[in-house]
């Protein structure tokens, strides 16, 4: 496996974040990404107790992935900093997650202990939330219009890229025997959230969906990310990031400019509601 290397962040020009203006909306947006970033060392604690370590190339991507995610969180910190927004304390902090994450951590380590295909899951989860998170970076870019920003989040697109690449050709090698890509997408089916479910509240999750994902361009980018998972081995029907905005999320006048109580439209026909976890 070729060795990452996480982008240079080194010239991005800190000092002229204060030139621009940064919408509130943005602000807010980056506050929920930068911690959900930073979050990835308590993910990483659930994933040393499955069997996903077992697998050699595995663990050195997981490895890579948490020094560049863990750049991530240090660099988004750094610019709400910059732009006279620094992070405050968290509404709860690390370490101490809710009884009911505490619980499922510890079935998913049994289950993995269980199933010698397990990483199969993993890979297939990991592939559909680097998926939403670059392309919520990319709408990010899109609806922020910060020259810094932009400079800033394409630099972490290319790390988030690479490691959807691996994810993704991982769960494609995978989820080829049949009865592998069936567990696969029933877990999914049943437990898949958005990124950040259970980590932030969730009117921030919903403020954020609202923000990035409305609008025709915001539909277009959520069905391109279903449309994706899609082409994997037993997933041709998955329904996820657009449906779970159609189940979840109510757009509104003021973040949408779209008429209260609107959802958004569907090309395969009704919603499946994945629920929080």
């Amino acid at each position: 496996m070729a060795i990452f290397r996480p982008s240079d962040l080194s010239a991005i020009p800190w000092d002229e974040i204060p030139r621009h203006p940064l919408s509130t909306e943005t602000i807010r947006t980056l506050r929920y990404m930068q911690d959900i970033e930073s979050h990835t060392i308590i993910y990483l604690r659930s994933l040393l107790a499955t069997r996903a370590i077992d697998d050699p190339d595995v663990a050195t991507f997981l490895s890579c992935w948490l020094y560049e995610e863990t750049l991530h969180g240090i660099a988004l910190a750094r610019f709400l900093e910059a732009a006279g927004h620094p992070m405050g304390p968290r509404f709860r902090p690390r370490g101490r997650e809710p009884l009911s994450q505490r619980i499922e951590a510890v079935a998913t380590a049994m289950v993995s202990k269980a199933w010698p295909d397990f990483c199969a899951v993993h890979m297939t989860w990991g592939a559909i939330n680097e998926l939403t998170t670059l392309t919520g970076y990319r709408r990010l870019v899109a609806v922020a219009c910060h020259p810094v920003l932009t400079d800033l989040l394409e630099r972490i697109i290319i790390d988030e890229s690479r490691h959807f690449f691996f994810y993704y050709r991982q769960a494609e090698i995978r989820l080829q025997r049949p009865v592998v890509a069936r567990t696969a997408r029933f877990l999914v089916d049943r437990f898949w959230a958005p990124v950040g479910s259970g980590v932030q509240p969730r009117e921030e999750l919903g403020f954020m969906a609202r923000y990035l994902f409305s609008g025709a361009e915001g539909r277009a980018a959520a069905r391109k990310v279903d449309d994706t998972i899609r082409r994997l081995p037993g997933f041709a029907s998955v329904q996820l990031l657009e449906a779970w905005m159609n189940a979840n999320v109510t757009e509104s006048v003021s973040a949408t400019g779209a008429q209260p109580g609107a959802r958004l439209g569907t090309p395969y026909g009704g919603h499946h509601d994945h629920g929080y976890h």
